[in-house]
């Protein structure tokens, strides 16, 4: 067992090195954001007014669930143990300007997520079902034409089997974890009641999955930001000098202070690189998969709303985060992953910000459990059609129980490896249509150009 850990810990390394997948994101964001003309970083206003109004969604148009629930839906998937443990450990590993570059991946990143939900309403199809299906495995194919199909084939099998790491056992694993330590809860208890909340969800499909996140998310986000605006408003004075931790740190390393060990500069780019995009999903291809079903007939106001993802996921949750961890001084603690967190949230709001943390890491990966259980049954069917969906769906509810009382440090090492396996056909992709993304973005403001500053892109 040690061998293959010790395999697939080198696969990870390589693959999340820096010499492929971390360069590959980052020169695809950058080159959307120049193709686009920075529009993702201008149009945010924009995209929160086209939110609003697909809050209800149109039967008129085509798709299953409005465009608000297909961001809550995306949102349930991303939103989870990356926002509080994620971030813990890109600062233990990184210091805390790895914060920065989790920025910089973060505003770049829009603009890949911008382009994937464009790509996946516009080639979406109807499966047998009569449900609208869509992402990658479909822009590929319906984009890039028959020669490409492998690729296509490639990402749906990677995601189907990944989904069960990043998307389910690990998450079961830390609210197992959590709640065991917090309030003494056997593991299998704990697992035994995720499961059983999961299926009572999962078996409505995509629909009864939107509505419980569209109801969800909205809820357990507002929460985590109360509480996490009140320590920071609680140690105003310290905002400046944390802000400007990390600014420093990004450029010149962080030395060993406290419990922390220090770190290099390119620690810092690799980890703030790494757990912003595990946080936010930016260019893994997961989320169009989500946005595809959304009830619009125009890919790029899809598009507006599906970036918008990025910005509250790692901007505003992952940022408040971690402004709350260096102002308590819990990155100096020598604690990782959620145990800092959650020092950092107790010793802000005298005792009882621990079961702030304990509250939205059930919640924050309860969700995740919902969101990627569409994303793996999605691809599924694509590689197997649709009657594969019921037998996905009782081993992803299997796997949850599993995931709740054994150990993972496997089982994440291999969701790294296969994350990045996913994301790569996916990026190539995103190189090849982007001319089509341009294309529709540009017609789209053209058409609408009172809703442009300088009536381009």
């Amino acid at each position: 067992m040690q061998w293959l850990l010790d395999k697939l810990t080198t696969l990870s390394s390589i693959i999340w090195g820096e010499y492929l997948l971390i360069p590959l994101l980052a020169i695809v964001g950058i080159y959307l954001t120049i193709g686009l003309r920075a529009m993702p970083w201008r149009k945010i206003p924009l995209a929160f007014q086209t939110l609003w109004q697909g809050r209800k969604g149109s039967s008129k148009n085509k798709g299953d669930i409005s465009p608000f629930q297909a961001l809550m839906t995306a949102l349930s998937a991303t939103v989870g143990t990356g926002n509080i443990a994620g971030v813990a450990t890109a600062i233990y590993f990184g210091g805390p300007g790895a914060i920065f570059w989790m920025w910089v991946i973060a505003i770049f990143g829009m603009a890949t997520k911008y382009a994937e939900a464009v790509l996946a309403v516009s080639y979406r199809e109807t499966d047998a079902l009569g449900n609208y299906v869509g992402g990658p495995m479909y822009y590929i194919r319906n984009g890039l034409g028959d020669n490409w199909r492998w690729m296509a084939a490639s990402f749906a099998f990677f995601a189907m089997i990944a989904a069960f790491g990043i998307g389910n056992m690990v998450q079961s694993n830390s609210v197992a974890d959590e709640i065991r330590s917090s309030f003494s809860v056997p593991t299998w208890v704990t697992g035994t009641v995720l499961a059983v909340l999961a299926s009572f969800v999962i078996i409505g499909g995509v629909k009864r999955i939107a509505q419980v996140a569209s109801k969800l998310v909205p809820f357990m986000a507002a929460i985590y930001i109360v509480a996490a605006l009140a320590i920071i408003l609680l140690n105003i004075e310290k905002l400046p000098a944390a802000f400007l931790l990390i600014i420093e740190s990004a450029f010149t390393g962080s030395a060993a202070s406290g419990g922390f060990l220090g770190a290099s500069i390119w620690m810092a780019i690799r980890w703030g690189f790494a757990r912003g995009i595990f946080s936010n999903e930016s260019g893994l291809g997961s989320a169009p998969i989500a946005h595809a079903a959304a009830q619009t007939n125009d890919p790029v106001k899809q598009g507006m709303v599906a970036m918008l993802g990025t910005f509250i996921d790692t901007l505003i949750l992952c940022s408040l985060t971690a402004f709350v961890i260096i102002i308590t001084g819990a990155w100096e603690s020598g604690l990782q992953g959620a145990p800092m967190t959650s020092l950092a949230f107790s010793s802000g709001l005298y005792g009882y910000g621990s079961y702030v943390v304990s509250f939205g890491l059930i919640l924050f990966a309860f969700t995740t459990i919902l969101g990627w259980s569409y994303y793996g049954e999605r691809c599924a069917s694509y590689l197997f059609g649709t009657t594969i969906i019921i037998y996905y769906r009782i081993v992803w509810i299997i796997a949850i129980f599993v995931g709740a009382v054994v150990k993972l440090e496997i089982v994440w090492t291999f969701a790294d490896v296969l994350n990045g396996l996913m994301a790569l056909p996916n990026l190539v992709a995103l190189l090849l249509l982007s001319p089509i993304v341009f294309s529709k973005t540009r017609q789209y403001f053209n058409k609408n150009s009172k809703w442009s500053l300088t009536r381009k892109i």
